[in-house]
C-alpha cells in the first residue's frame, strides 16, 4: 500500500486542525494515520456473501431487547451562580467563550 495521507496532506490537516506538532509529533501520527487506513482496506477486502446483512453494530437491537425512547425533559437547575462560578469568564449569566477565528477554506 502505498502511503494515503502524504506529508502535504497531513501538513494541511495539521493546519485546519490547529495543532502544534514538532517533526517527531507529525511523523508518528502520519504514521498511525496510515495504518489505520491500511487496516480499513484490508477489512474492506475480505469477500463477504451477498446474503450478510449490513450491520453498524455487533449486537442484534431487537424491538423486544431494545428500551423505549425516552421524552425529552427539561429540569432547570436552581443553583446557577454555582455553575457560572466554575467558568473562566462570565457576562451577565452567559458563558464568554473565545472568537473562533474564521477563514475560508480553499
Amino acid at each position: 500500500m502505498t502511503e494515503e495521507i502524504t506529508p502535504e496532506t497531513f501538513e494541511h490537516l495539521v493546519h485546519l486542525a490547529a495543532l502544534e506538532l514538532n517533526a517527531e509529533e507529525a511523523q508518528y501520527l502520519r504514521r498511525q494515520l496510515n495504518n489505520q487506513l491500511k487496516a480499513i482496506h484490508e477489512l474492506e477486502a475480505i469477500p463477504l456473501p451477498d446474503e450478510v446483512a449490513i450491520t453498524s453494530h455487533g449486537v442484534p437491537y431487537t424491538p423486544s431487547i431494545t428500551p423505549p425512547i425516552r421524552n425529552d425533559e427539561w429540569l432547570p437547575n436552581s443553583d446557577t451562580k454555582s455553575i457560572l462560578s466554575q467558568a473562566p469568564d462570565t457576562d451577565e449569566g452567559y458563558i464568554v467563550v473565545p472568537d473562533i477565528p474564521h477563514t475560508d477554506l480553499d
